[in-house]
C-alpha cells in the first residue's frame, strides 16, 4: 500500500520519528526527513536508508515559517508529491504553573501547536493532489490532565480540536487524519525538555505503566495508517487513562495527582 508514497516526518532525527521513518522505509516508502538538528539528521537518515529506502533529510525548524516553506520547497522539487505527512516535532515542560514563566508556554505552543498548524498549511496543496494522510503525534496528555504539564497538555488538546474539525473540512476531499496518543516512551524526549524557567530539564521524568519502544509505537503507527484509522491510543495505560478520565474523572484526578506529584516534590525550582 505504501510502496513508492513519499512519506515527511518532522521531528525525524531520533525517536518515534526515526523509527516511523523505518517502518514505512521497510514497506518500499520514500522517505522526507526532516528535523533541526543537522547531525542527528545524518545519522537518522543513514539508518533509514539501510532499509532501501530513499531518504531525503532535510534541517528544517517547524517554529519558522521560512524554514517550512524552504523544506516543503524541496520536497516539491525532489520528489514531486507527497503523500503522507507525519508530525512528529515536539518539545514538554515539567513544572507547575505557579512556577512557570509564560515564555516557556509559548516555546511549547509554538512547536507543539503553531509549528505543526504552519506546516499542516504549507504541505497541504501536495496532500490535497495525493488524496493524502496527516498523521499527528499527540499524546494521553491530549485528552487526560497531567500535573506539572499545563503548557504540553495545552498544546495536546489544542492538536486535537484542530485536526478534528480539519478532517471533517478535508472528509470530502480525500485527505485522512490520524491523531496518535502514545503513553510514555522510551526516547529523549524528555531530556530536552523546559523547567519552569525555561532552562532544560536535569532530572528524569516519572512515568506510569510499562514504558514502550519507539518501534513499538512506529508499528502501531504504521499499521493505523494503513487501516486509516482516525484516533489510535496505543497502550494499556493510555487506554484504560482515556476511559477512567472520562467515566470517574475524581478518581483520575486522586491517581494521577499522586502519581506526578513526587516528581515535583523532588524537583523543587531553584529559590531565586
Amino acid at each position: 500500500m505504501f510502496e513508492g508514497k513519499l512519506v515527511a516526518i518532522s521531528g525525524g532525527a531520533g525517536g518515534i520519528g526515526a523509527a516511523v521513518a523505518r517502518a514505512f522505509g521497510e514497506a518500499g516508502a520514500k522517505i522526507a526527513l526532516l528535523d533541526r538538528n543537522g547531525e542527528a539528521l545524518e545519522h537518522a537518515a543513514r539508518s533509514v536508508a539501510e532499509t532501501a529506502a530513499e531518504v531525503l533529510p532535510l534541517v528544517c525548524d517547524v517554529t519558522q515559517p521560512e524554514s517550512i516553506g524552504n523544506a516543503v520547497g524541496r520536497i516539491q522539487e525532489h520528489f514531486g508529491r507527497l503523500d503522507i505527512l507525519v508530525h512528529c516535532a515536539g518539545l514538554t515542560h515539567v513544572s507547575p504553573f505557579i512556577e512557570t514563566d509564560l515564555d516557556v508556554y509559548h516555546r511549547v505552543m509554538a512547536v507543539n501547536f503553531f509549528g505543526t498548524v504552519a506546516f499542516t498549511k504549507v504541505a497541504l496543496p501536495m496532500l490535497l493532489a495525493q488524496r493524502g494522510q496527516i498523521i499527528v503525534l499527540s499524546s494521553v496528555a491530549g485528552f487526560s490532565p497531567v500535573i506539572g504539564r499545563t503548557g504540553y497538555c495545552a498544546s495536546k488538546y489544542a492538536l486535537h480540536g484542530f485536526f478534528e474539525v480539519l478532517r471533517a473540512e478535508l472528509h470530502d476531499r480525500g485527505v485522512h487524519v490520524l491523531l496518535v496518543c502514545p503513553s510514555f516512551v522510551a526516547t529523549d524526549f524528555a531530556r530536552s525538555g523546559l523547567a519552569g524557567d525555561g532552562s532544560t530539564l536535569t532530572f528524569e521524568r516519572s512515568t506510569t505503566g510499562a514504558l514502550m519502544t519507539p518501534e513499538t509505537v512506529a508499528r502501531a503507527i504504521f499499521a493505523a495508517a494503513w487501516k486509516r484509522k482516525r484516533l489510535l491510543v496505543i497502550s494499556p495505560t493510555g487506554k484504560l487513562a482515556y476511559w477512567i478520565s472520562r467515566l470517574f474523572p475524581g478518581v483520575y484526578q486522586r491517581s494521577m495527582t499522586r502519581r506526578f506529584r513526587i516528581e515535583l516534590e523532588r524537583h523543587p525550582p531553584p529559590k531565586p
